[in-house]
């Protein structure tokens, strides 16, 4: 495929030359738009991205990011491709699948612990830059001696980074609900449990009226362990054991 083949935007994500201009050197590239595009969102979050306030922090007017970015969802693209940086480095010598993808799974939350805005992204369809796609090698290359079909390891690529994202974007919840009550994990997680425990009739909730009496929202949670990291985990290990099975299906 030549480089006039190529959709505008997927060029600009592949950072392909640009058709050279007669006059000076442009001022601008899509490097310095994309930088100062996540360095905004790192300070602010998502919501204070806009072609007109990347434009401004540039010392630059909106219209001449136009000839960089065609919009504000190629700009997120951008954002997302650049944030998410290269795949982990798996190794070149064969690995085990569970570790390759443990390993995978745990290094994208971290990224998306380092940029928090990265999840909020609406997905728009399948990986398309250089380093999401590196991500999804680095994925099938865990997969690759599963005997697994293509369909079915990009399911189970597809499943995992859907934990990883709906972990991440679930935590920040709790976390800014919390955060304008003043009150901790443990209090909070008993509060609802008493409040509740009073509302719910055995009779009509039998399974959801013996877990709120039981010790799950009134004991404190180990002061070593992270509570979000032992939630991700866990559903992360549910997930390696289904893939397990289908793997010894196969």
């Amino acid at each position: 495929m030549t480089d006039e083949a190529v959709p505008a935007d997927l060029g600009r994500l592949w950072r392909l030359p640009a058709s050279a201009r007669l006059g000076r050197p442009a001022e601008l590239d899509v490097d310095r738009v994309v930088r100062a595009a996540v360095d905004l969102a790192d300070r602010s979050g998502l919501a204070a991205v806009t072609l007109l306030k990347v434009a401004e922090a540039l010392g630059f007017t909106k219209m001449a990011l136009y000839r960089h970015v065609g919009s504000k969802d190629e700009l997120f693209e951008l954002m997302a491709d650049f944030a998410i940086g290269p795949a982990p480095d798996l190794g070149s010598a064969p690995i085990d699948w569970r570790a390759g993808l443990r390993q995978w799974a745990h290094a994208m939350r971290a990224v998306y612990a380092e940029h928090p805005w990265l999840p909020q992204i609406p997905i728009s369809g399948p990986p398309r830059g250089p380093n999401t796609i590196g991500w999804l090698d680095a994925g099938l290359r865990a997969l690759a001696d599963t005997g697994l079909s293509w369909a079915t390891k990009a399911g189970i690529l597809m499943l995992a980074s859907g934990h990883v994202r709906q972990s991440s974007l679930l935590t920040q919840d709790i976390t800014e609900a919390r955060r304008g009550t003043g009150l901790d994990e443990v209090q909070a997680n008993r509060n609802y449990r008493r409040a509740l425990a009073k509302l719910v009739d055995p009779d009509r909730f039998s399974e959801a009226a013996a877990l709120l009496a039981g010790p799950l929202f009134e004991t404190p949670p180990d002061a070593d362990t992270d509570s979000d990291e032992q939630d991700f985990v866990f559903a992360l290990e549910l997930i390696l054991n289904g893939v397990a099975a289908e793997i010894d299906r196969a």
